[in-house]
């Protein structure tokens, strides 16, 4: 009897000090998580003051309107733009149009990457016609998409809605019978 008391007391302590080392693992991980998380929190804060400060970034900002649908209509949207184009290789390219005032590669915000997109922003508005022209040409080996800049109408979203489907909230169709008779 003594000896299967010893026994039990002896697993009970290794029981218990194999938790606390799985607890002191867990801990440590927890630990170095959080850390992680920290530094993530620090680059975000970095990336938002940096684009922030950004001058083309603030002068958007500070454009009225009317001033935003002007440049609207200077600018074209390039599709399937090289994922390794820099925007000096597009100004280059854009440059027989017109005098150009910018050029935006559209990145993602976590990542960083380049979405594919980009906006060239001319000094006229006749340069937009001229850069129609670039539609369908060869930029980097892939062929471009060259569109006029569409103005985005404050307030107006194209998200949500019936998305195209034939049935709305009602059910397949708004001129069905809908539930059973009463």
């Amino acid at each position: 009897m003594a000896d299967t008391r010893g026994r039990l007391d002896t697993d009970i302590f290794s029981n218990q000090m194999t938790s606390t080392t799985e607890l002191a693992a867990i801990k440590a991980r927890v630990h170095e998580l959080e850390k992680e998380a920290e530094k993530l929190r620090e680059v975000h804060s970095f990336g938002e003051r940096q684009l922030m400060h950004n001058p083309l970034v603030a002068l958007f900002y500070q454009m009225s309107h009317e001033e935003r649908v002007d440049a609207d209509n200077r600018s074209v949207y390039v599709g399937n733009v090289d994922y390794g184009a820099t925007a000096l290789e597009l100004k280059v390219h854009f440059s027989g149009c017109g005098s150009v005032n910018r050029v935006t590669i559209l990145c993602d915000r976590i990542t960083g990457h380049p979405k594919g997109f980009a906006y060239i922003e001319f000094s006229e508005r006749e340069s937009v016609g001229t850069a129609m022209a670039l539609d369908n040409t060869l930029f980097r080996g892939r062929i471009i998409k060259v569109l006029p800049k569409r103005t985005n109408i404050p307030g107006i979203t194209n998200r949500g809605g019936n998305r195209g489907r034939p049935w709305t909230r009602g059910g397949r169709f708004s001129n069905e019978f809908q539930g059973r008779s009463r």
